[in-house]
């Protein structure tokens, strides 16, 4: 009872009262009891009592539809179904059918209610996601705390975050340290560790120190504003089943209508029948007739999928791009941020003779203390300590080649093969064949080693083109502007199909649009990136995913699914959560049409009773609707 709407308590006091009073008197008619009454009408009165109670707002809804010209929906087939069965037990020779007429009404509230709570259910596992909005920002001005709306925060300010805050505004963190709750975007429970110099996304939770962070975006801009803009406009892109169930449930209910007035006066005209029986059986198929099953369950499906999927930081512009996904055949990947980390780190020392590594990594990190290069941060990442800046004189920086500086009195170079053919005295020939970016290392002329330098690729790229091809995916490619080996090796390692290396951006989209042309008909090609320079081809692709908690705005406003916690296996999730959404609409649709095309027939044949049926509308719908709700799950 928690989570249901004061409406929904309200509907369901009303099925509760109104099951109290239907149920004596449908025991009561049963047992012949009711027969015994000095007149009908005493037995109509009473049936009136929960019939009333239980169905007045689809009766006035029926006829204020009625007085605007939209005749042909749910409630005009309650209104017509309900109140001929009241009726039916009037006309000479008919039995009454006070108790069906009830019964039709209450369960199809009792399904009314099941519709709702779905409904809710679904949207509150997307609306959870509009939590994330902060209200306010704390800003430091002039040394004073205040607290300001956050779209009033300008770039460049400082705020204080304190421990239970939720961070309002993507930037860096300047003073103090915390662990922060990124749960609510990316999914993930286990919380992150932040510093002074790490980035920081809004959304997040900061839970244990006071963190100052300078901003770096506008609240417009920033992470939870985009967010928010994606979720709320999830559902507007409909699904082709979607529009399929709409433009079908808009010729479908005039048809049926139209059909089952045919069957209550042809029969009867032209064959001489009794028109009793027939109108009984129009009504019953009238009842079967309400298309409720699918229009409430095929967009309930979809929706809940939108709202599983928001929950593993997936998520979904429109349920469109499920359909999409359920029917992939090709999975093109950029390489750097995507398959990898975009970062580089030591993969590799090799020490010559007389030298080892520790050594290697020491005068390496010293020689590059002052570089902000990439190289240079990884290479005093591996040595893992402050380099002494006192020891380091006389830094001369080679673009293009490396490095050269006076560490501890000795003259030191650090750079590529170019670089030791000039220092160095002897002809030098490197026997490195490793995989990465290779710095060689010399000290007053003698040639001390190499350390091998390399993207990391991240931890579950391998396993999730593996579980691509287990899903059936026929080829997968990697788009990279990254040297042909190193592509090679990258690929070789994660078993990528296809590789092309060396790219510009506008040769990812013209690879991207050959591709596109050569696919299977019928079958989507999804292109998966995270940089600005992938935009144009996440928007080319049928499908673009983006890398979103680190990726670009550009990449994220162009794509169709973010993924806000960068991992590749997501991909692999969000395909299951698209095949089993489209596994289930399917379901919905082929169980409701095949049960209500069965009972329809048996109604026009008279084989059918107005309990039947009841189940036919209402429980096919319940049962749908039961079913759509586990893409929740």
């Amino acid at each position: 009872m928690k989570h249901l709407t004061r409406k929904q308590r309200k509907l369901l006091v009303r099925i509760l009262v109104s099951a109290a009073i239907f149920l004596p008197l449908f025991l009561l008619e049963e047992s012949g009891a009711l027969a015994a009454l000095p007149s009908p009408l005493i037995g109509l009165a009473l049936f009136l009592i929960p019939y009333v109670l239980i169905g007045y707002d689809v009766l006035w809804k029926a006829i204020r539809n009625l007085l605007h010209g939209r005749i042909f929906d749910e409630c005009f087939l309650m209104l017509v179904a309900t109140v001929g069965a009241l009726i039916l037990g009037f006309l000479p020779g008919a039995e009454a059918e006070n108790a069906e007429a009830v019964g039709v009404m209450l369960f199809y509230q009792v399904g009314e209610l099941f519709q709702s709570v779905a409904v809710g259910k679904s949207r509150r596992s997307i609306s959870a996601l509009m939590q994330i909005r902060p209200d306010v920002a704390t800003l430091l001005s002039d040394g004073e705390e205040r607290e300001v709306d956050p779209e009033e925060v300008p770039i460049g300010a400082y705020i204080l975050v304190r421990p239970g805050e939720r961070i309002p505004l993507d930037g860096c963190i300047t003073e103090g340290s915390s662990a922060i709750d990124t749960s609510a975007l990316t999914g993930e429970s286990v919380p992150r560790e932040v510093a002074p110099g790490d980035s920081v996304i809004s959304g997040c939770v900061n839970l244990t120190g006071v963190l100052t962070v300078r901003t770096e975006k506008c609240f417009g801009e920033s992470t939870v504003s985009r967010i928010l803009s994606l979720v709320e406009n999830s559902t507007d892109a409909k699904a082709k089943s979607e529009r399929f169930i709409t433009r079908f449930a808009r010729y479908y209910t005039p048809a049926v209508v139209f059909a089952a007035l045919l069957l209550a006066l042809i029969p009867p005209l032209f064959t001489g029948f009794d028109f009793v029986p027939w109108i009984a059986r129009a009504l019953t198929f009238l009842v079967v007739s309400c298309p409720c099953a699918l229009v409430i369950s095929v967009p309930l499906s979809f929706f809940g999928g939108i709202g599983g999927a928001s929950k593993q930081g997936i998520l979904v512009k429109g349920a469109n791009y499920f359909e999409a996904l359920a029917s992939l055949e090709t999975v093109v990947f950029d390489k750097t941020g995507t398959l990898t980390r975009g970062r580089f780190s030591v993969v590799e020392l090799l020490p010559q003779e007389g030298t080892d590594a520790e050594t290697l990594l020491y005068l390496s990190a010293h020689a590059e203390c002052r570089s902000p290069h990439p190289i240079a941060l990884s290479l005093r990442e591996a040595y893992g300590k402050e380099p002494e800046l006192a020891r380091v004189t006389e830094v001369t920086e080679h673009p293009g080649f490396g490095v050269t500086a006076t560490v501890d009195g000795a003259r030191v170079a650090v750079g590529n093969e170019r670089l030791m053919q000039e220092l160095l005295p002897a002809p030098f020939s490197p026997t490195v064949s490793a995989f990465g970016t290779v710095a060689h290392i010399a000290r007053d002329g003698v040639y001390l080693g190499a350390v091998v330098i390399a993207d990391e690729v991240k931890e579950d790229s391998r396993e999730t083109v593996a579980a691509l091809k287990r899903l059936g995916i026929r080829e997968t490619v990697m788009l990279t502007g990254d040297r042909p080996e190193t592509a090679e090796r990258i690929a070789s390692t994660l078993g990528i199909d296809t590789v092309h290396a060396s790219l510009l951006p506008d040769e990812k989209v013209r690879l991207t649009e050959t591709m596109l042309q050569n696919k299977t008909a019928g079958k989507t090609l999804v292109f998966v990136g995270d940089g600005i320079n992938d935009a144009p081809a996440l928007a080319r692709a049928d499908v673009g995913i983006a890398m979103g908690a680190l990726g670009s705005d550009a990449a994220i406003e162009a794509a169709d699914i973010v993924l806000m916690d960068d991992s590749p296996s997501a991909i692999v999730t969000a395909i299951r959560i698209a095949r089993k959404t489209l596994q289930i609409v399917r379901q919905n649709i082929f169980f409701a049409i095949f049960i209500k095309v069965l009972v329809m027939v048996l109604a026009a044949f008279g084989l059918a009773s107005m309990w039947l049926a009841v189940f036919a509308d209402v429980g096919v719908a319940v049962i749908a609707i039961l079913n759509a709700m586990r893409t929740l799950r």
